[in-house]
């Protein structure tokens, strides 16, 4: 990502770092939707930003707000439906194709593709909206 977060809380969310992140927690609440001073992301954005599962359940079930925004007015959400396939994903796709399309015609069931193909975000989205994540905030830079 690049990004580098001086907020504790937003660094040990980034990470997946659990344990730091619940005695950052523990000792200062107010960290749970502090801001950035520079990108404005919260510890729920940077979590959603690196596709940290475990670390947004945690987020959201300790009162995370999803509502906010950062310096781009986009919310987590945003960030969580934006991720898309890296480079290794499109190769991998491209050269195991033929392989996989085969033994899924042959084995009717779950082939590599699936998982290949099986994003973090398929998961975070749903567990994004039912917590309430407006999905009608539109971020002012654009797609």
């Amino acid at each position: 990502m690049g990004l580098v977060y001086s907020q504790p809380a937003c660094r040990w969310a980034s990470s997946g770092d659990l344990q730091r992140l619940y005695s950052a927690l523990r000792d200062d609440s107010a960290q749970l939707n502090v801001q950035e001073p520079i990108s404005g992301d919260t510890p729920l954005i940077a979590a959603c930003r690196r596709g940290n599962l475990r670390v947004v359940e945690y987020l959201l079930d300790n009162g995370a707000d999803a509502q906010l925004t950062n310096q781009k007015q986009r919310t987590c959400l945003h960030y969580v439906s934006k991720r898309t396939f890296s480079l290794i994903d499109y190769l991998l796709i491209a050269i195991l194709m033929p392989i996989l399309l085969l033994g899924y015609f042959l084995l009717k069931g779950n082939t590599a593709l699936h998982y290949v193909c099986l994003r973090k975000s398929q998961i975070l989205v749903p567990l994004l909206l039912e917590r309430h994540a407006d999905t009608n905030i539109q971020n002012n830079v654009g797609p």
